[in-house]
């Protein structure tokens, strides 16, 4: 474990973010050198937190699952195995940040919301899907097809849902996927591929580990979106719920423009109890595990430790950072430029779109989760996906879903009018793609959309919204994190059919060389 390249990659994604904020801030969007600086020092926790956080994954949270998954899968009893996956999605998707801050964001527009009972909803839809998606790799189902009947079922739940959480709902499936939850659903993904792999007999053989190796996480996301979908339901029947709804579109509360230190200090008890209750049920279970199940030697456990130590360290940085000043920094500037585009003007317009998609394009590569899929996507597939492929085309898909986002606010057009094509296409075209890359796709629609997403992308949407004056307010901002969890479906999965075609091209010119 490199600490210095983990700071290197980290702050060679997020400096972009605050270089762009900047400039605007100096041109077309002032903020204030209040809020300017402060934004500047939040980037700087957030590039701190997020080393010593992927640095904690990499020494704690990847191990474990890759050994908890092998360790259940030779035990040869699937009812330990989906019974402890399912408490494995429940525990990590508490601790997972992401989850915390979209909580959060939610209840900023809908106070009826109430943020624990909203997380323990999104646990449990991921470890009920997780079980599904285990089931899956054990008895070799293909994966679109267990996709096909998800996105039936799920749809069909979504419309039976209040309107106000369908966005919200896919909001959640995008933000559940961020940097603890896909390192530790990944490696027990491939733990359990892998030995899967070896147990196959010769004549048995019914898929490749690439293939069963991913899809997990992208099945994974589903839960979520039914669990608000039913919370959302059961909470709308609530006599409060309409009051709180009313209250909370009524009233906007102005952003924080100023220097003040104490800003980030305000959030730290906070944070840090936040923190130590959704680690908590984490290192209780990896003490299980090793009490149990793992037995790992001296040396591995105070590995493990010193990795959660490390998490604990980084998400209370990254948390404190994002709260002080990058979500008021993202929000303030959405309220300057979407207040321009309000007033009508096309080039206004043009420039909110613009910008929206310029951050899009820059935020999916300081995205941890997809440095950590990028890197298990290359070497489960023996270097044949090149990262920087990957991260090309993740980069268009996430651009085009933040300008289209950008778009739905000014002229304030239905969520459905690109969810339901969207979603149709990438279902489709799972049909006549390779099975590594439908995996790698669905797998890729989730960590696309973390913490950076979560926090600034999100709050800059919900400030346009809430300045553009359209159909529902600061709501209508809800939908951003689905549609960049949406376009990397389709952009990998065509990548996955050109690798397809261009492979059997040069397949076919050396039968024709051999000749």
């Amino acid at each position: 474990m490199n600490l210095f390249l983990k700071f290197k990659e980290t702050a060679a994604s997020v400096i972009p973010i605050v270089a762009i904020v900047t400039v605007l801030s100096l041109t077309f969007a002032p903020l204030g050198t209040g809020l300017t600086v402060r934004f500047i020092l939040s980037g700087l926790m957030v590039i701190v937190g997020l080393t010593l956080l992927l640095a904690g994954v990499d020494l704690g949270i990847t191990p474990i699952g890759e050994r908890s998954g092998a360790a259940l899968t030779a035990r040869r009893s699937l009812p330990l195995l989906l019974s402890v996956s399912f408490v494995i999605g429940l525990l990590v998707t508490i601790a997972e940040p992401d989850v915390q801050v979209l909580a959060d964001q939610i209840r900023g527009v809908s106070p009826a919301v109430s943020k624990w009972p909203l997380v323990i909803m999104i646990a449990v839809g991921v470890g009920v899907f997780m079980v599904l998606g285990l089931l899956r790799t054990i008895l070799s189902l293909r994966l679109n097809i267990i996709l096909i009947i998800c996105y039936i079922i799920l749809f069909a739940l979504v419309f039976c849902s209040p309107v106000e959480f369908q966005g919200v709902a896919f909001d959640a499936g995008g933000a559940t996927t961020g940097p603890m939850t896909v390192p530790f659903i990944m490696a027990l993904g491939i733990g359990v591929a892998s030995v899967r792999s070896k147990g196959r007999s010769e004549n048995q053989k019914g898929g490749s580990q690439g293939d069963e190796s991913f899809g997990l996480t992208g099945l994974a996301s589903i839960g979520p979106i039914a669990a608000v979908c039913v919370y959302g339901i059961l909470l709308t029947r609530s006599p409060s719920y309409q009051a709180g709804t009313v209250a909370a579109e009524a009233t906007q509360a102005a952003v924080d423009g100023s220097l003040s230190i104490h800003v980030f200090l305000e959030h730290l008890p906070e944070v840090t109890k936040e923190v130590c209750l959704a680690l908590l049920p984490l290192i209780l279970l990896c003490t299980a595990f090793q009490l149990f199940l793992l037995k790992m030697p001296p040396a591995q456990v105070r590995r493990m430790l010193k990795g959660l130590v490390y998490s604990f360290i980084g998400l209370v940085i990254f948390l404190v950072g994002t709260k002080g000043g990058f979500m008021p920094t993202g929000e303030k500037l959405g309220l300057t430029l979407g207040g321009y585009a309000s007033g009508g003007s096309p080039g206004y317009a043009l420039l909110l779109t613009a910008v929206g998609m310029v951050f899009g394009a820059v935020v999916v590569c300081a995205e941890p989760a997809v440095w950590v899929l990028t890197e298990q996507v290359e070497q489960v597939s023996g270097g044949m996906i090149k990262r920087r492929l990957m991260l090309a085309a993740l980069s268009c898909g996430v651009a085009l879903s933040i300008g289209l986002c950008m778009l739905r606010i000014i002229y304030s057009f239905s969520l459905w009018w690109i969810l339901l094509p969207g979603y149709g296409l990438a279902l489709l075209l799972s049909l006549v793609c390779p099975p590594m890359f439908v995996g790698i796709a669905f797998d890729s629609g989730g960590v696309a959309s973390g913490p950076m997403t979560s926090t600034f992308i999100l709050s800059f949407a919900i400030g346009a919204a809430a300045a553009s004056g359209g159909h529902g307010g600061a709501q209508a901002a809800f939908g951003i994190i689905a549609l960049v969890a949406m376009t990397p479906l389709i952009a990998i999965q065509v990548l996955g059919i050109v690798f397809r075609i261009k492979s059997g091209l040069k397949e076919k010119s050396k039968k024709e060389g051999g000749k």
